[in-house]
């Protein structure tokens, strides 16, 4: 998509370049000077700037789109278009268990790859699972709706000792 769009606008930015190489006064390095010269209108300055070897299109082309991939993430939906909740970033749920009493529990990375090239104490210690600290909680909450803080009840639950927390403050 990059090159293509390259192609596309290279013979549309060639002459914006020049222009606004022509109206910003920058200094730049000209073959057979010794020090850098500043730009202007002159004549010999502007055969001295054809001369020159000319930008990169990526680079001319970072000042007009801000970013040409743009970047994944996760963030987070105030107001929904339909009814104006807020939703629940899908991913929290996936990764991630919230226990009743707020603290929020998940599986070590790299638990299920590759699991032939790791050592049986490696891969023993790979399927604990481990507790994540208060601001991960904190920020994990404000990810969530109030439907995944709600207490569930299930038949043989393996985390039903953990959910409530005796003698520990939050």
């Amino acid at each position: 998509m990059a090159a293509a769009l390259a192609r596309r606008l290279s013979g549309l930015l060639r002459p914006m370049c020049a222009s606004l190489h022509a109206r910003t006064p920058q200094v730049c390095p000209l073959p057979g000077l010794s020090r850098p010269a500043p730009l202007c209108g002159s004549a010999p300055l502007r055969a001295a700037l054809l001369q020159a070897p000319r930008c990169n299109i990526l680079q001319r082309v970072s000042a007009l789109v801000p970013r040409l991939t743009p970047q994944p993430c996760r963030s987070l939906t105030y107001y929904s278009l339909k009814k104006g909740k807020r939703k629940t970033v899908k991913s929290v749920p996936e990764r991630f268990m919230r226990l009743h009493c707020g603290l929020w529990i998940r599986r070590k990375a790299g638990y299920k790859k590759k699991l032939w090239k790791k050592k049986p104490a490696r891969r023993k210690r790979l399927r604990e699972i481990v507790f994540c600290n208060k601001t991960q909680s904190k920020l994990l909450d404000k990810m969530t709706t109030s439907f995944w803080k709600r207490r569930n009840w299930y038949l043989n639950d393996p985390y039903m000792k953990y959910h409530d927390r005796v003698n520990l403050k939050l």
